[in-house]
């Protein structure tokens, strides 16, 4: 068992060991669970989804395409003020 101390600020540090034994790394997130009887859960939360998720993730329902001309117009307008 892991004890840990409440600083002024009423926060806590998770130690190394209990860190690797939920399995996570700097940057991710953990979830905490109160129960009765003054008992906390902490477990790691796992992303749900996948790599293929995040392709087609910015792809256009429009199907026409802008010519060169047509974006450099679009430019020339937002550089004018006039979008």
């Amino acid at each position: 068992m892991t004890t840990l101390t409440i600083t002024s600020k009423g926060q806590i540090t998770l130690k190394k060991d209990v860190l690797q034994a939920l399995g996570v790394e700097p940057g991710d997130k953990v979830a905490v669970e109160t129960l009765p009887n003054h008992k906390v859960v902490v477990s790691a939360i796992t992303p749900s989804g996948t790599i293929d998720d995040l392709f087609g993730m910015f792809h256009s329902q429009v199907s026409r395409r802008l010519t060169v001309d047509e974006m450099n117009d679009i430019i020339a307008d937002g550089w004018a003020g006039k979008r």
